[in-house]
């Protein structure tokens, strides 16, 4: 065990943990929401430093990332847990084990082999990810350190909830993030998630404030957040907040944990979703988990021309010269293009 990074000792045992937006209050012998940060005689501990339990080479744009050194391969790992409980989790079974199974599995992996193990396979980045990387930051954190030493890059893939304090410290080692902006209605985020929205809203305003990449990913469910109303909320606020060159994943739903009483997302749901985005004045739409859409590629924002082709996570074509059209010259908004 390690002892915590961003809480503060309350007194008669208590304390209180800043790291996440739900800034839980815990008792001695208690767990916070996440169920991996324990406070033992009033010091606050992570339980899960060091303890990996998924590690494994993806390309980049699996994050999604299609902006950010497209084409390279991203060192990605995790822990179990998650401060959020969402009913259509896709990697519930360690998302979700301290809570439904109450234990914490994972094999010791130190931050130094992971950054060996990422420069070994000539990863550019390492990915914190498969589940909710704030709430095994202090691994993070070390890894990040290490691996801006080697000129290696740092991605969270993240639920946003993390708090202004851990953006803070975070930021000269956070490079990059993909975050999911699951809904418009802080009711959805209530229900189905455990959360709320204005904290994920705030996170993002941040990061971008701080310079860190952003791109958007929001899993569009049937009948649950797919009106135009709602989709134009996000795709409003990812142009107007954020910037026009931020860009939006709009991915497909399968059902999933406890969901599967909602259909697969139609595409054409997805096709809409992208125009929306498109008429709010964002660059980038794309729509995510339909291998071979045509809204897989990137096109120029000034010319409408093709610059690059997508299969899935693969790279068909590539038409960006020097971070710019090869037509018109526009410049494309990302890191490494």
């Amino acid at each position: 065990m390690k002892e915590a990074r961003l809480y503060e000792k309350l007194g008669n045992g208590k304390v209180q943990c800043f790291l996440c937006s739900h800034r839980c209050r815990i008792d001695e012998g208690k767990r916070g929401i996440c169920g991996v940060r324990e406070n033992q005689g009033g010091t606050l501990y992570t339980l899960v430093y060091g303890k990996a339990i998924s590690q494994a080479v993806d390309p980049v744009e699996k994050k999604p990332l299609f902006h950010f050194y497209p084409g390279t391969s991203a060192f990605s790992i995790a822990t179990v847990g998650c401060n959020f409980r969402c009913d259509f989790c896709q990697n519930w079974e360690i998302s979700q084990m301290p809570r439904n199974e109450g234990r914490i599995a994972g094999g010791y992996v130190s931050p130094e082999a992971i950054v060996k193990a990422a420069k070994r396979y000539g990863s550019r980045s390492i990915a914190y990810t498969y589940t909710e990387p704030t709430i095994f930051y202090e691994y993070t954190y070390d890894i990040a350190v290490l691996a801006h030493k080697e000129g290696i890059a740092n991605v969270y893939v993240t639920n946003g909830y993390m708090t202004p304090e851990m953006l803070e410290e975070f930021q000269p080692y956070l490079d990059a993030a993909n975050v999911d902006l699951k809904a418009g209605k802080d009711e959805f985020y209530r229900k189905y998630c455990g959360a709320r929205l204005q904290p994920v809203l705030e996170s993002l305003k941040k990061m971008k404030e701080m310079g860190i990449w952003v791109e958007v990913t929001t899993l569009v469910i049937p009948g649950l957040n797919d009106s135009d109303e709602e989709l134009r909320f996000i795709a409003d606020f990812i142009s107007q907040e954020l910037g026009p060159e931020t860009p939006w994943h709009v991915s497909r739903f399968h059902p999933h944990y406890k969901m599967y009483d909602r259909p697969p997302t139609p595409v054409s749901t997805l096709h809409r979703a992208r125009e929306i985005g498109l008429k709010a004045g964002l660059r980038y739409v794309y729509e995510g988990n339909v291998p071979g859409s045509e809204g897989e590629n990137t096109y120029c924002y000034n010319c409408g021309k093709l610059l690059i082709r997508r299969f899935g996570f693969e790279i068909l074509e590539y038409r960006v010269k020097e971070g710019k059209c090869y037509n018109c010259g526009a410049p494309i908004d990302g890191v490494g293009l």
